[in-house]
């Protein structure tokens, strides 16, 4: 029978076997044509085999190294759609589940996915999400409620989250973790762990790291760090600089007489670490804590590179398993190609050990496009046969292969942001819809199905489209007397410090000492609030613990995040913005009449190793303006030249990405974010002195100006900002006009 060309999951021609088995969902496929048992659809078989280098002699380009990613992705892809899906999934080792097997791959592939040109591996990955309705195992008890591994497939449920911001899609999740973070951040030490093993630290760290960073809630990042400390108290051994698997192995050696350290445990440990670091604060305590372990467990499996490129699976006796063994190499090759990529490993020392990783991994992808010499699922060193495979292996081979595409191009910064929303065209083209019953046949009742979906369709309540139930209690309009324009600024610490300023035009603030203890992410950005009357609102609007919602006057419904916001800076040094957290101390000048005027301190925060930086910074706002006058003075304990980056934050909807104009000439970027439905659009603009001015670049969460200051010497900017439904700027032509027209004095 033909299989015809599909954007779906194929349906298997086995069945139910022993009640153990079933075939994958009829929604795999739009269209039902069975294919033959065993034969994947055609969208699912391999793509010509690429060139793998298997030399080591040269940098892998980008487009070989992806071409390798997409080869095995494609392989792994086809092998589960032809198989069952077992109905118990604990101990499902090839087939599609959420267990921690293919949890792995899932990771890897979702990678792929955000820079792939081909729709079929989110499609896939959105089709497992799907059929697993975005749950997790482990419901039986509270020992299974914690098992990290089954935390793993969090990560796929995220990365759809950050695409699609589709609310259902987090909620089993976040459940999960919420209760397991007074389990993780329990006070007493207890004699069993929560992570007893090391492989956990790849499988559930990541994934509450992660949640920390897409909620602002540092619950999950702060408990996950403890359970993390704990773990590595007992399984590292310092000596050594590895990791044992798990406590039964204290002691325990090989026929040589040297202790077991299994190279796929330390393999989970290096990546996992790579995939923790990339979500935590750059500015978060603790943070050298791990850097400093993934350098020193890096430089010690360096050190145990075989020859032949690949690393034993027990490290420390490699005449012990003389074979093969790639699930282990994967990550390290994975992990070092990661630690130099992000500057955290030296590019000249690890290099040549990457490049002879991969070249070794490459000479062990087998004919049918899968990872071979991969070691099965267990818990420590055991020998293995050149045909074994696993997802987890052709996860990690994905990984580390667009970590090899990274090498040819400039170095990342951490924290990595989230991934761009995806277009409504996108989401649909990979998103799985079920066939109509098999009842619907002919033109009659395809007709009435059709007129059956679209009445469904228009009187099915939708809380997007409709907004939630009004019980918005409205803001009552200040006396008669207070209703004069004026511009103001004030403590807050009624709001955890924040200091708060507007005019009749636009209203921001900036985040103080309390809410940097309680938050850890917050930062030195700047909020923007959307204002439309012109006396000042933002008091009473914070009197409200839900003060995100619009009751008249204005809202704040502006997410600076880990960004820089409407006009924030830092330093730009090695591809990276080096932030400090939030101000120290202020001091209000002037408020209450024509012009809001105060200044604030940051102290010191550290750019890479390289020097240290503290900052003193005046801001004024008159009446009728649009924008803030900032004069800032930067310290630093090297003599040196900064570059300063001042930042827009990047945002992202249904609508698109938004509008980013920059002005050389004029020294100018003016930013038109995406239309919200519920809330309108607010747009934003940085002026500088174009004879400071370098150039613009950008990274994962902000547009970016670039000037260049001298430490100790003042320099002005601006940051001005407008909402379309303030009364005055009505879309983005007319903001665009405004600051083309607008006088700055430098």
């Amino acid at each position: 029978m033909k299989v015809k060309r599909s954007y779906g999951h194929r349906i298997a021609g086995s069945l139910l076997l022993a009640g153990t088995l079933m075939t994958p969902p009829a929604s795999f496929a739009q269209e039902q044509a069975v294919p033959v048992a065993g034969v994947a659809p055609e969208w699912l078989r391999l793509p010509p085999r690429p060139r793998l280098d298997t030399e080591g002699q040269r940098l892998p380009t980008r487009a070989e190294a992806l071409a390798a990613a997409e080869y095995v992705n494609a392989a792994q892809m086809a092998d589960m759609a032809a198989r069952p899906i077992p109905l118990s999934t604990g101990g499902a080792l090839d087939a599609m589940a959420p267990n921690w097997v293919s949890a792995v791959y899932y990771v890897g592939a979702a990678r792929l996915a955000r820079v792939s040109e081909r729709p079929e591996t989110l499609r896939f990955l959105t089709t497992v999400a799907e059929h697993y309705h975005y749950a997790l195992r482990g419901a039986r008890s509270g020992v299974t409620m914690l098992n990290a591994d089954d935390i793993a497939v969090g990560d796929l449920y995220q990365e759809l989250y950050a695409r699609r911001r589709q609310e259902g899609v987090l909620m089993p999740l976040q459940q999960r973790l919420d209760w397991q973070v007074p389990h993780l951040a329990r006070k007493e030490d207890t004699k069993a762990l929560v992570w007893w093993w090391c492989d956990a630290l790849f499988m559930a760290p990541p994934v509450l790291a992660r949640m920390s960073a897409i909620t602002g809630e540092p619950k999950y990042l702060l408990a996950a760090d403890k359970e993390w400390r704990r773990t590595a108290q007992r399984l590292w051994v310092p000596q050594d600089r590895l990791f044992l698997r798990d406590e039964r192995f204290v002691g325990r050696t090989e026929a040589n007489a040297k202790p077991i350290y299994w190279a796929r445990g330390n393999g989970w440990v290096l990546g996992g670490l790579a995939r923790w670091l990339e979500a935590m604060p750059a500015d978060q305590q603790g943070r050298a804590y791990y850097l400093d372990l993934f350098r020193t467990l890096a430089g010690r499996i360096a050190e145990l590179q075989r020859p032949n490129g690949l690393w034993s699976t027990s490290l420390l006796a490699p005449e012990a398993y003389p074979e093969p063994e790639t699930s282990g190499s994967a990550f390290f090759v994975y992990g070092l190609a990661w630690g130099i990529n992000h500057g955290v490993l030296d590019r000249a020392t690890y290099l040549p050990y990457v490049l002879k990783g991969w070249a070794a991994l490459n000479r062990q992808v087998l004919p049918n496009g899968q990872l071979g010499a991969a070691q099965k699922t267990g818990d420590q060193p055991v020998h293995t046969a050149a045909e074994d495979t696993g997802p987890y292996a052709n996860g990690a081979y994905i990984l580390a292969a667009l970590e090899i595409a990274d090498l040819s191009g400039p170095g990342q910064a951490l924290p990595h942001g989230e991934p761009i929303q995806d277009s409504p065209e996108v989401v649909a083209a990979t998103t799985p819809s079920p066939p109509a019953p098999k009842t619907v046949r002919g033109p009659e009742e395809l007709a009435r199905r059709e007129a059956e979906m679209k009445a469904t369709a228009a009187l099915a309540y939708d809380p997007v489209l409709t907004g939630r139930p009004s019980t918005v209690e409205p803001l009552a309009p200040p006396p008669a007397s207070e209703r004069t324009p004026r511009a103001v600024a004030r403590f807050a610490p009624d709001r955890l410090d924040d200091l708060l300023w507007e005019n009749d035009l636009v209203a921001h603030r900036i985040y103080g000492p309390a809410l940097e203890v309680k938050e850890a992410p917050s930062g030195s950005g700047i909020d923007t609030w959307a204002k439309r009357v012109r006396w000042p609102f933002m008091d009473r609007q914070l009197k409200f613990p839900n003060y995100h919602m619009d009751r008249g006057e204005g809202l704040d419904y502006y997410d600076v995040g880990r960004s820089r916001g409407s006009g924030g800076l830092g330093i730009w040094y090695d591809n990276k913005l080096w932030t400090s957290r939030n101000f120290a101390t202020y001091k209000i000048e002037e408020t209450g009449g024509k012009l809001a005027r105060f200044s604030v301190t940051y102290k010191p925060w550290p750019v890479d190793v390289v020097r240290k930086v503290w900052e003193t910074r005046e801001f004024s706002l008159p009446l009728g303006s649009h924008f803030t006058r900032m004069r800032s003075t930067l310290q630093s304990d090297s003599k040196e030249p900064l570059v300063v980056g001042i930042g827009i934050a990047k945002k992202s909807n249904e609508n698109g990405k938004g509008f980013i104009a920059r002005d050389q000439a004029g020294g100018r970027m003016t930013y038109w974010s995406p239309e919200s439905a519920e809330h309108g659009t607010l747009g934003f603009a940085i002026a500088v002195d174009p004879k400071m001015l370098i150039g613009f670049t950008e990274d994962a969460e902000d547009y970016i100006v670039l000037v260049k200051v001298q430490p100790g010497q003042p320099f002005t900017y601006y940051m001005g900002s407008a909402w379309d439904r303030g009364g005055d700027v009505p879309d983005r032509a007319a903001w665009e006009r405004l600051v083309a027209g607008e006088t700055f004095a430098f």
